[in-house]
């Protein structure tokens, strides 16, 4: 089986835009309103530092490739994130979609990939396409079948 790799995909522009828009209301809430103004702006101002820092991450790191072969399977551990989880197809448990019982801020489907005990959910607008998903789902479920 030849080796399938997928990168994942960043979405810089949204989070500028949203963390800039945080920024800027939370600002306003804190000079302009009282006291309940001034926690939901301080709020808003955390919420905006969480994201940002982020968004530097997501330019420090790559985000992330999937690499699937016979010998190894290699998942990122999310986006943007250092040290990658390297392991054998055999160690793989499970991979499906969710499709309807997703988060209200995950788009559908979400990709899962179960390792012993540990699952890993990648949503889909991690992904370049939805094919992208389908294509690491019989690409692990092929590695998991012996020759």
């Amino acid at each position: 089986m030849p080796t399938l790799a997928v990168e994942l995909e960043v979405q810089r522009q949204s989070a500028l835009g949203w963390t800039l828009f945080q920024l800027v209301l939370g600002t306003l809430l804190i000079t302009k309103l009282g006291t309940v103004g001034v926690w939901a702006g301080v709020a808003l101002l955390v919420h905006a530092a969480y994201r940002a820092a982020r968004l530097v991450q997501s330019y420090v790191y790559a985000p992330g490739t999937f690499r699937v072969s016979d010998r190894e399977v290699t998942l990122p551990r999310g986006l943007s994130m250092p040290r990658p989880l390297v392991v054998a197809p055999a160690d793989v448990t499970a991979v499906y979609f969710l499709r309807r019982a997703v988060p209200w801020n995950k788009s559908s489907p979400v990709l899962v990939v179960e390792v012993g005990d540990k699952a890993i959910a990648y949503p889909r607008d991690w992904f370049t396409s939805e094919a992208d998903q389908r294509h690491l789902v019989h690409a692990l479920i092929q590695a998991k079948q012996p020759a």
